[in-house]
């Protein structure tokens, strides 16, 4: 297993990263004023398809940036099978 202290507090993008969470979490308020407020379903589908892409892109991103960080070095390092067996089972888990 990787060092989880370090994955992604070294990243640059952290703060990006952060700001689209926070975005998504006003997303995810809106969806719930919309159902208190008894919206057209249509309309409160089609905000959730939203969210779930930006949670998608975020999933996406946090994949690449541990694949080109932390199982690159642990390759480097010699424990790659480890990462890499670590890393399919994040994306098994991502796909269900």
């Amino acid at each position: 297993m990787v060092d989880d202290e370090k994955s992604l507090s070294r990243h640059a993008d952290r703060d990006a990263l952060l700001r689209r969470l926070r975005r998504i979490e006003g997303q995810v308020r809106g969806l719930q004023r919309m159902v208190e407020e008894g919206r057209y379903c249509p309309d409160i589908l089609i905000q959730t398809a939203a969210v779930k892409a930006a949670l998608d892109q975020v999933a996406l991103n946090l994949m690449e940036w541990h694949t080109r960080g932390c199982v690159s070095e642990a390759i480097s390092g010699g424990t790659g099978e480890e990462a890499i067996d670590e890393l399919i089972e994040v994306f098994k888990a991502f796909l269900r």
